[in-house]
């Protein structure tokens, strides 16, 4: 636990560049086609915002379009579609799906029927700034780049609910994916939110797959490319303040670090320096965390018996569960406390756990819900 939550980060933000510059390149008349392509289900709040958010980049218009998979939407997705589509007939493409599909089927769709030299995935929710396209290109351009990743920010952070302890997380996770890329050319998950990627790289994602954005990381990086991340190429979103809701969200993700590590698990073997290293540090010993702290916590009890060091540690431990449990349980009326983070750890892991268990009962489908946001 201590290993991949401080050591990890702490060895690495030692180490690294502390800041980030705007990618300069020379590419006047030189630039690729990009295609930005995304699963919507019933995403009506923020649908034509993100669309023309995309279409108002500074990127060359006649190098940037935009193609869409509505999941069979119930809401107003479908028209607002029709009517972007019929403003932006050359720009803008769409399939409207009669059926469910879930997000990695429709993505795999939606690529293959892309001509353009670069993929763009991007989610429904996460708004461009003008310059991001341009970011993401410029890094790429960089020697043995086969995918560049985006910075995510929240907008909007409220003092209520989980709003503050997610920024925080977020922002710790950017500062940890920039070290990794400056220090070693890899980014240990791209966000499925912000991503560009050589077209010709993005492999057909397996069924049922919930974390695609991570399956499509290490299958660049096991083909030898160098997989970075440009915090200067922002987008936005809203944070979900509610508890809920985003424990629904991490237990999908969390089905999706489970699918991964099955996958993926023979690289912290095979190739160990830094993929794997990164691979085991970074994330399996954070999905594991949960049972390493149950297994923990039963050899305490056990040891106790026998030492008043152990009896001490295990208080300990006793303590921090009973401060994360009044942390959970008040998530939603705590405000600028410490006790919401505590709370919000045994949150995470709680979902690791469920996660884990339904995949252990297997995937059937990975049809989603957007996620509730922006609550007032």
């Amino acid at each position: 636990m201590f290993s991949t939550y401080l050591l990890y980060p702490l060895f690495l933000l030692s180490t690294a560049p502390k800041k980030p510059s705007k990618k300069k390149t020379n590419m006047a008349g030189r630039w690729p086609t990009v295609e930005v392509i995304f699963a919507a289900y019933n995403e009506e709040a923020v649908l034509e915002q993100k669309i023309r958010s995309v279409l108002q980049s500074n990127y060359p218009a006649e190098k940037l379009s935009l193609r869409v998979g509505s999941d069979h939407s119930t809401d107003r997705t479908n028209a607002i579609l029709k009517n972007l589509q019929r403003e932006f007939p050359k720009r803008l493409k769409t399939i409207l799906f009669t059926s469910r599909q879930g997000k990695s089927a429709i993505l795999n769709q939606l690529a293959q029927k892309s001509t353009a030299q670069y993929l763009l995935p991007t989610d429904a929710n996460i708004i461009f700034e003008p310059p991001t396209v341009q970011e993401l290109v410029a890094a790429a351009q960089e020697k043995g780049v086969g995918a560049c990743g985006g910075k995510i920010e929240y907008v909007e952070v409220q003092e209520k609910g989980i709003a503050q302890q997610e920024r925080d997380y977020l922002n710790l996770e950017n500062k940890i994916k920039w070290a990794e890329s400056s220090k070693w050319g890899l980014t240990m998950g791209l966000e499925g939110g912000c991503y560009l990627i050589k077209r010709s790289l993005f492999p057909v994602i397996p069924a049922n797959y919930f974390m695609e954005d991570f399956y499509v990381t290490l299958h660049t990086l096991q083909q030898g490319y160098k997989v970075t991340f440009n915090p200067c190429a922002r987008v936005f979103e809203d944070v979900s303040v509610s508890a809920q809701e985003e424990f629904k969200r991490k237990v999908r993700i969390s089905i999706g670090n489970f699918q991964n590590l099955k996958h993926f698990k023979y690289l912290i073997f095979q190739q160990f320096w830094p993929i794997g290293f990164s691979f085991l540090f970074h994330k399996v010993l954070r999905w594991l965390t949960p049972f390493l702290m149950l297994i923990s916590f039963a050899c305490l009890l056990i040891l106790m018996f026998y030492s008043g060091f152990y009896q001490l540690m295990a208080l300990g431990f006793m303590l921090f569960f009973f401060t994360g449990y009044l942390g959970v349980l008040f998530s939603q009326s705590l405000k600028g406390t410490w006790l919401k983070y505590p709370g919000h750890f045994i949150y995470m892991n709680l979902a690791l756990l469920k996660g884990f268990v339904q995949y252990t009962k297997g995937v059937t489908s990975n049809a989603w819900q957007p996620t509730a946001r922006n609550q007032k």
